[in-house]
């Protein structure tokens, strides 16, 4: 994957952001709580007339939150990898130089275009994730770049059953989403690498370290490398995991 240096424009504001080569030779964890329920929007309030980034990984698929305030803007931009973005509040348009313009709201994402210029921009204000994806990593033929979708609305209910697709993955890096049937699961296991859990629909309970903890659409929890979990649906439930293995 190409990874040049880049700049992030917030009005008149430009925050560097380091090489590849940086990034990975810290090879950093998530800068994320470990082993508790959290909620990315509502930890990530916006402050009036500010972008603000927070950064959570620094791998080759990086992760960023962003909380936008009203009327703030992010300048179109090239960049020669994918963006995934995934908005968790709010509403976002993701815009280009040509008339490209595509709205999300909160549930919704969409596969930023490569070489192109993409910017962001909102009216109400928006919480968003943000993982980079190389053009070279492994994407799911029902994720077309450049069009709005729902991750919770690939893939059904079926029931007694649990169903995953991968979104995208390479090496290093697996995304990928599941359906659970009420009454079904996961039994308990450690985890390859660092993960980070989305709750997409319904209500869930993820055991950790010998501790159950509740998930609701609309929350998140971070199991560290090695961490024994499981995952139970105590009602129909939808999940989304990245893992990485870097």
């Amino acid at each position: 994957m190409l990874f040049q240096q880049r700049k992030y424009r917030y009005h008149s504001n430009i925050i560097q952001v380091k090489s590849k080569e940086e990034l990975l030779e810290r090879g950093m964890p998530m800068k994320e709580v470990v082993g508790k329920v959290f909620s990315i929007a509502k930890e990530n309030a916006y402050i009036p007339g500010c972008t603000v980034s927070k950064s959570i990984f620094d791998g080759e698929n990086y992760i960023i939150y962003f909380s936008m305030a009203p009327e703030t803007d992010i300048s179109a931009e090239i960049f020669p990898y994918h963006k995934l973005i995934l908005v968790e509040e709010g509403s976002l348009k993701v815009y280009g130089t040509d008339g490209y313009q595509r709205e999300l709201r909160a549930g919704e994402a969409v596969l930023t275009e490569t070489d192109k210029p993409i910017g962001m921009r909102t009216e109400e204000g928006a919480i968003y994730t943000e993982i980079s994806i190389s053009k070279e990593d492994d994407m799911n033929s029902a994720i077309k770049a450049g069009e709005v979708f729902k991750l919770a609305d690939l893939i059904p209910y079926q029931e007694g059953k649990v169903i995953n697709m991968d979104i995208a993955h390479n090496d290093k890096m697996k995304f990928i989403i599941m359906s659970f049937d009420k009454g079904t699961g996961l039994s308990e296991h450690a985890a390859p690498g660092e993960a980070l859990i989305f709750a997409l629909d319904g209500e869930g309970v993820i055991g950790y370290e010998g501790t159950e903890h509740t998930i609701k659409a609309g929350e998140e929890f971070h199991f560290a490398k090695g961490g024994a979990h499981f995952v139970k649906a105590t009602e129909k439930f939808k999940m989304a995991l990245l893992l990485t293995l870097e």
